[in-house]
């Protein structure tokens, strides 16, 4: 795997504040991602995100913690949360940056025997599930992570007005690829999935899972609650 992702964030954090991060797309010009995006305190961040966070507890899985900002959030409000990243350069980040509990993994391979009560899922983080059918099998991943009253928290959006009322033949228009690059490197192309809420709902049923729409903006940019139905 080449970790673009990782090496961008860490180079920023190690003083190179120049370099950008660009996104390349499937539907238009490539977007530039702000590194400093990923090291943004609580003040900097979203009233989704606030209150997010305000509706953690209990013992918490932040999955796909990039440089861990939610998660030093957390820790300072002493809260009892684990960071998980798949990238060991953003994993020595978030070390490097003062978070006690910072782990390398993938989600899908983690003991289900060890079970949380929040499981957090910020900046779209229910996309690596790529897909309206990965979705599910994610949802069935996460479910067997829970503790019985156990929630998972995550953010997503109905990107439809990305396509101008055309909206892509032949697959869910919320499943768009990407690349990763960064100092002339490209990473290689990969699915994320952004998700209305109806969709959520429906692959939520499907998993014993009730979903609760806890905020929106009026962007269309909602938190969603799933628990145990």
């Amino acid at each position: 795997m080449k970790d673009i992702l990782g090496k961008a964030i860490s180079s920023y954090f190690e003083g190179d504040k120049t370099s950008k991060l660009w996104i390349n797309n499937t539907y238009g010009d490539p977007d530039e991602m702000p590194l400093e995006y990923y090291f943004r305190d609580k003040r900097n961040m979203p009233e989704l995100e606030h209150f997010a966070l305000d509706h953690c507890r209990g013992k918490i899985l932040d999955i796909g913690a990039a440089a861990g900002a939610h998660s030093l959030i957390l820790q300072d409000l002493k809260q009892d949360v684990t960071a998980l990243d798949i990238s060991p350069l953003l994993v020595k980040t978030m070390k490097l940056r003062g978070l006690q509990n910072a782990r390398e993994g993938n989600i899908f391979n983690l003991d289900t025997s060890v079970k949380y009560d929040t499981l957090l899922l910020l900046m779209n983080g229910i996309g690596l599930s790529q897909s309206l059918a990965g979705l599910e099998l994610l949802l069935n991943k996460l479910k067997a992570l829970l503790n019985k009253k156990g929630q998972i928290l995550f953010d997503s959006s109905d990107v439809s007005y990305l396509y101008n009322e055309e909206l892509p033949q032949g697959k869910y228009h919320g499943q768009i690829e990407y690349q990763y690059e960064y100092k002339g490197e490209k990473g290689d192309w990969f699915s994320w999935l952004y998700v209305d809420f109806e969709n959520i709902s429906k692959a939520a049923i499907k998993n014993g899972l009730k979903a609760e729409l806890l905020a929106q903006d009026e962007d269309e940019h909602f938190l969603c609650r799933l628990m145990r139905s």
